[in-house]
């Protein structure tokens, strides 16, 4: 399985933000939504960032409630890890794992396409090794 199929599965949907967003805009957005990061693009609509619950968390932590006027540039990531459609859910895990990483960007050509969340690499896994003891059973019975 590759994330093309996760994607396919779970839709391409991503939410984003300008590097101009408030910390506390960004904190607002991801309560809202329900979701544990969003991207930071430019106007161009390519990857500039990245910022999840918990860098809003350590910028507090480190910084204090003022943080929370600031620039999500001023505490995102920029550098972020970032994968393509192709790439395999195994890969991907790997990444993820050695990474540290529970969200990366999706591109293609450059640009913006999607997100996987290790919650979304966890149940393609799942499903997947589900999908293989069905075929050994039907194979043992058959």
């Amino acid at each position: 399985m590759n994330v093309k199929a996760i994607l396919k599965e779970k839709g391409s949907d991503v939410i984003t933000v300008s590097p101009q967003a408030t910390v506390a805009e960004v904190a607002s957005v991801l309560h809202q939504r329900h979701i544990g990061a969003v991207v930071v693009i430019d106007d161009s609509k390519r990857i500039v960032g990245i910022i999840a619950e918990r860098d809003i968390v350590g910028a507090i932590a480190e910084h204090g409630a003022d943080c929370l006027g600031r620039s999500i540039a001023d505490v995102m990531w920029s550098n972020v890890y970032r994968c393509t459609e192709d790439m395999t859910v195994d890969n991907l895990m790997q990444m993820m794992s050695s990474r540290r990483a529970r969200h990366i960007p999706v591109e293609r050509e450059g640009r913006l396409i999607g997100i996987i969340s290790i919650g979304d690499v966890v149940k393609a896994h799942i499903r997947a090794i589900e999908s293989e003891a069905e075929h050994i059973k039907a194979y043992i019975a058959g």
